[in-house]
């Protein structure tokens, strides 16, 4: 993490100590003017039976020295000390491609918004295409990256239903760009790859994770989006993709991720991170997909983290003070509340409220309820009209 993320991150520490519900209040009544509190606020607080239960995950309030975490300033040193450690296991990014910009191919008149086709570079040497959304309505825009297998299921081209965020958050007034990777790599279950496949340094998800900062910094450029609110979003793979974006990159707004599997789970076959297209990377030939077993062990980092005692929720943590959403569904049930508590108390060190939000379905598939609490916190945190 560069001198300026760590000054902006202390700043924000330092600020907030003792004065939580004053900061939360001002956020709530800049912003109720599109999305009356009351919409959302169910959302953040936990079932009681899981309210202050933390379960057997390790608090990220404690050093890896084992000292506590005492005030904001520890917290900035905690978060660097996360961060960093989590960075060398998953593999450092390469440079952040900062001067990424879109080029124009297409355009499209929809109902409320313009769809562009863009093209941009978002690896050393490589380009994808993606969709561009743009309300109609003037002024500087919050936006919102959408991440999937491929760009048009978001963007409302093509895909299951529900699953079009990016035309959704469109509609809602919010600027949208959807990405994804098939565009890429169409024959090798989506998986990108640095500096190629063979000698892969990074861990896929994390390697997901870079692309879509340099997306960030391409949208970032649109004369009419304001850098400052741009959240990201994404369902199952993408919300996997969505969450080590979010947690790695604190220049994401806020961040909403879509029933991935919050934590490891080797009980849910789609809560998969062992796979070594995400976090348990190993040289081909790649082991069988399917659950862990005697006969088709995990590989790779994926076994260094359960055997060292890691878990997602430290990644969680590192989203803090910025909000986000778990929208769950079949892989992220209410008792995802037990490891989403640990990022409630870094919050509540910070002096912040209502940065913690979940919302349960009973299918994996997101639905017409689930997309409606989706964009109102968007709505909520990132549009001040």
């Amino acid at each position: 993490m560069n001198n300026f993320y760590l000054i902006v991150i202390g700043l924000l520490c330092g600020l907030t100590a003792g004065c939580s519900q004053k900061n939360s209040d001002k956020n709530q009544v800049m912003i109720r003017k599109n999305v009356d509190w009351r919409e959302i606020t169910p959302y953040f607080s936990p079932p009681e039976q899981y309210k202050n239960v933390f379960g057997d995950y390790r608090s990220p309030l404690i050093f890896a020295n084992g000292e506590p975490v005492k005030t904001p300033a520890d917290w900035a040193k905690r978060r660097k000390e996360i961060r960093d450690n989590w960075m060398s296991m998953l593999g450092e990014w390469p440079p952040l491609l900062e001067n990424s910009a879109f080029e124009y191919l297409d355009s499209v008149k929809r109902e409320g918004y313009t769809e562009y086709q863009v093209r941009f570079e978002w690896k050393p040497s490589t380009k994808t295409t993606g969709y561009l959304l743009k309300p109609e309505r003037k002024g500087m825009k919050p936006a919102v990256i959408t991440v999937f297998y491929e760009p048009e299921t978001a963007a409302g081209i093509s895909g299951g239903p529900q699953r079009d965020f990016a035309r959704q958050l469109a509609q809602k007034g919010l600027v949208a760009l959807s990405i994804g990777t098939s565009a890429i790599f169409p024959d090798s279950n989506f998986v990108q790859f640095y500096p190629e496949y063979v000698r892969h340094k990074i861990e896929p998800l994390s390697l997901l994770a870079y692309l879509s900062v340099n997306a960030w910094f391409a949208l970032s450029k649109v004369e009419d989006v304001d850098a400052t609110r741009i959240g990201i979003t994404g369902h199952s793979y993408g919300g996997k993709w969505a969450i080590f974006a979010s947690c790695l990159f604190d220049r994401f707004a806020c961040a909403a991720w879509s029933d991935p599997g919050i934590v490891f789970d080797e009980s849910r076959p789609n809560v998969n991170y062992w796979e070594p297209y995400y976090i348990g990377y190993h040289k081909p030939p790649w082991r069988k997909r399917a659950v862990i077993t005697p006969d088709n062990p995990a590989q790779g980092l994926y076994v260094k983290l359960r055997n060292e005692g890691y878990d997602l929720h430290e990644l969680h943590a590192l989203m803090a003070p910025r909000p986000f959403l778990v929208s769950g569904g079949s892989e992220d049930p209410p008792e995802r509340w037990i490891p989403l508590n640990h990022t409630v108390a870094v919050n509540k060190l910070l002096g912040y409220e209502n940065r913690v939000a979940m919302s349960n379905r009973p299918d994996h598939s997101p639905d017409e309820e689930s997309n409606a609490i989706l964009t109102a916190f968007f709505s909520y945190y990132l549009d001040s009209r």
